[in-house]
């Protein structure tokens, strides 16, 4: 696997046009389980292809129990990793056990503070709200105790239940309850109110940040910036056109050592890009620009305006000088406004 990264990294060197880069982020897997010598491997070629900004953000996502203070010092001490993104989830055992974690409520606590100790102080954490297990008195504990180790970015999450998994099936047998919606609702209404007083900045739907602390990975998708992924399931935008590697890991082993990148590629019509611009940009801080859309997607932006002036009437959207946010209560209903202004 680190072989046929390192080869796509090498043919894809020019996706990116020579821009420097601001952020590499190892993710969408448990890249943690490398070994120090493989990541150095995959560090080494990044910054033999590419110009990185100074101080860029190279982050390492981990789960609680990789995370030891041997591989803590490893990472600190001999990779270019300088924050790290940490699958908490929760702080309680019964949440972990329920969503069949391999980690406990000691090991998240401990890794916080190894990686505190070890000189990691950008830190991300996920945690997930709304699950069966997680009481409105345990969700604030979870929230609490991020507050308390001074974590400057969370990322939080309601419980998915996805077609095709072990959680969906035992759900439609009833041996596992649904999402209760209010619970989730009323856990995230909390999430908000409580981050707020905490000085946490809500800058998109799902991350809040203390003040000058916002990913700037996850920004740049969020503002439309081009990227290029790496890996099998990677997605790369250009700016225009959509490219995704295959997802099978065999396969793409297979492929790469015959030097060929496994990937379709989607060009994006006006109308897909106008709704992407639609979906992310009113999820976040920055909102929507009805300039933006005038300029850049002319022939929707009568279609937008008229669709987005009901919710700002309702209250769930607020307008500043022709740029558009989800109110805090618009914000519980993101995904119905944002397809509710979607062109098709």
């Amino acid at each position: 696997m680190v072989a046929g990264i390192l080869t796509e990294l090498e043919l894809q060197q020019d996706f990116l046009k020579g821009v420097p880069l601001s952020s590499v982020y190892l993710g969408g897997g448990t890249p943690s389980l490398l070994d120090i010598s493989e990541l150095v491997q995959i560090f080494d070629r990044i910054s033999g292809l590419h110009q990185l900004e100074t101080n860029a953000e190279i982050t390492l996502e981990a789960n609680p129990d990789d995370l030891t203070p041997e591989k803590l010092r490893e990472l600190h001490d001999y990779t270019p990793v300088n924050r790290l993104s940490i699958g908490v989830q929760s702080f309680s055992d019964a949440d972990l056990q329920w969503m069949n974690r391999a980690h406990n409520a000691r090991h998240a606590r401990a890794c916080l503070e190894d990686a505190l100790k070890t000189g990691f102080s950008d830190l991300t954490i996920d945690l997930i709200y709304g699950a069966p297990a997680t009481s409105d008195g345990q969700w604030a504990e979870n929230l609490q105790t991020a507050f308390e180790y001074g974590i400057p970015h969370l990322s939080c999450y309601c419980l998915t239940i996805e077609e095709g998994t072990a959680l969906h099936h035992f759900v439609g047998e009833g041996k596992q309850p649904p999402v209760d919606e209010e619970k989730a609702a009323r856990q995230f209404e909390y999430l908000q109110r409580v981050t707020e007083q905490a000085g946490y900045e809500h800058y998109e739907i799902s991350n809040f940040a203390l003040p000058g602390r916002y990913a700037r990975h996850n920004s740049s998708y969020w503002l439309g910036e081009p990227y290029l992924g790496i890996g099998p399931a990677a997605h790369s935008f250009d700016g225009e056109n959509r490219q995704w590697n295959i997802a099978n890991n065999t396969l793409y082993i297979k492929s790469l050592k015959d030097k060929v990148i496994p990937f379709e590629r989607e060009m994006l019509s006006v109308a897909q890009r106008y709704n992407e611009y639609v979906m992310t940009s009113m999820r976040t801080t920055w909102g929507t620009d009805e300039r933006k859309i005038e300029a850049d997607y002319g022939e929707f932006a009568t279609r937008f305006k008229q669709g987005v002036q009901r919710y700002v009437l309702s209250g769930h959207v607020e307008e500043d000088r022709r740029i558009y946010r989800l109110s805090r209560t618009g914000k519980l209903l993101a995904d119905r406004i944002a397809s509710d202004l979607f062109v098709s």
